[in-house]
């Protein structure tokens, strides 16, 4: 093999790569700008949920009016229930939250440590902002 064929070789494997970079970044790019965009713009309350869920539906299932009578008690029970079984896990997750958050305290300098608890108190408010 001489230098020209392994250099046209060389290039040809750099300009491949280099597409399928280009692909996947805008791909992968493209759906975490889509799901960040709804989901930034997600309700915050129980019922503003359902209403947004009760539209989607509505939107995609063309439902008549009697069926988004009977689907928003659906969803209403639905989350309900939801609520119920998070309550009943929810002593578990934060207990293993805890333990995590210990775990990671163990290997942060004490320079890091209270950057770590400014960042954790941010995350807690957003969980409690989504959760209400």
């Amino acid at each position: 093999m001489n230098g020209g064929s392994a250099t046209r070789k060389a290039a040809v494997w750099l300009a491949v790569v280099f597409l399928l970079g280009v692909g996947l970044g805008g791909t992968l790019g493209y759906g975490f700008y889509r799901h960040g965009s709804t989901s930034a713009a997600a309700p915050d309350t129980e019922a503003a949920r359902r209403a947004h869920m009760l539209e989607r539906f509505d939107q995609e299932l063309h439902l008549t009016g009697e069926q988004r009578a009977s689907l928003d008690q659906i969803l209403t029970k639905v989350q309900a229930q939801y609520k119920g079984i998070r309550l009943q896990i929810e002593p578990q997750i934060n207990a293993a939250r805890e333990e995590g958050r210990a775990q990671i305290r163990a290997i942060l300098t004490p320079d890091q440590k209270p950057r770590f608890e400014e960042f954790l108190k941010r995350l807690d408010e957003e969980r409690r902002q989504r959760n209400q």
